[in-house]
């Protein structure tokens, strides 16, 4: 570290940032994403608080703000469906305790179609993987206070990201912002982490979506590389079918990206490539102010 600071003699890191490191390192708080936590709701525990704001959550932002379902249609304003019970699903939650985003990984029962066949058709060439290893990403949403720019896309990755964001981008030291809120893509982030360590841990290698190409585009900046399996349809606007491999996933992010590889898979992050990394950042911000 010392050997870092040494080339910035004349201008010396603040405290506050070297604080922040600190804290960063400490393990209070994620060194990525430290304004969120999350939780999981395994399959069929349908009685959990949690999926109850979960469907809170997503009543608000299906039924009430885009009107891509009816609203009368649910009584007591929690939006549910016949996947949930077969679903383990994903909330995000500011450090006050408020649910801010919710995913689910929909794994149906035998017989049951996963949820983007009833609108979309495969390629006639595409082979579908062993049901057991495979899972639909669904119900992804994120709370409309945390979409605070136009432009904001409905899972809260910002106009500017889409344009010009990058895996390369995605660092720590990156989420050090007066505003908290301001984190795109990082909270989408958090969630795909969650599923994806969920995913590792319980056999499933492939994740299915069907979303609109700009959200494929900004997650393969991020080191997803979804691949379109059908065309496109028109389901409460353009949308693509698309899967992911996470065998392909893991060896672009180590191939790219290494700090982001090993927090994703739960490995220790070497000091070293911590603290570069943040005081990089750190003198790059300043540059771009004078």
């Amino acid at each position: 570290m010392s050997s870092i600071i040494q080339q910035h003699e004349c201008d010396p890191v603040p405290a506050g940032f070297l604080a922040r490191l600190v804290e960063r390192f400490s393990g209070k708080r994620d060194v990525l994403i430290p304004y969120f936590n999350f939780r999981k709701v395994l399959k069929g525990n349908m009685d959990s608080y949690v999926l109850k704001e979960i469907y809170k959550l997503r009543y608000e932002v299906y039924c009430l703000e885009r009107q891509y379902l009816e609203a009368s249609d649910f009584k007591e304003e929690l939006e549910t469906d016949e996947y949930d019970d077969c679903s383990t699903h994903f909330a995000a939650y500011t450090l006050d305790q408020t649910i801010i985003g919710t995913v689910r990984l929909v794994q149906p029962h035998p017989g049951q179609a996963y949820p983007f066949q009833s609108h979309c058709t495969p390629f006639p060439e595409f082979a579908y993987p062993a049901p057991e290893s495979a899972a639909e990403i669904s119900r992804l949403v994120v709370k409309k206070t945390y979409r605070r720019r136009r432009g904001d896309t409905m899972e809260g990755i910002s106009q500017d990201f889409m344009e010009k964001g990058s895996t390369k981008a995605i660092q720590p030291g990156s989420t050090v912002r007066r505003d908290k809120r301001n984190n795109s893509p990082l909270l989408l982030l958090g969630m795909y982490r969650e599923m994806y360590r969920h995913s590792r841990q319980n056999g499933i290698r492939y994740w299915y979506a069907a979303m609109e190409r700009s959200l494929a585009r900004s997650l393969e900046k991020m080191g997803f590389k979804f691949v379109p399996i059908g065309p496109q349809v028109d389901y409460y606007g353009p949308v693509t079918p698309h899967m992911a491999d996470l065998n392909e996933l893991d060896e672009r992010l180590k191939r790219e990206n290494k700090f982001l590889a090993a927090w994703f898979n739960d490995e220790p992050i070497p000091l070293w490539i911590l603290v570069k990394t943040m005081i990089g950042n750190f003198w790059g911000a300043r540059t771009r102010k004078k």
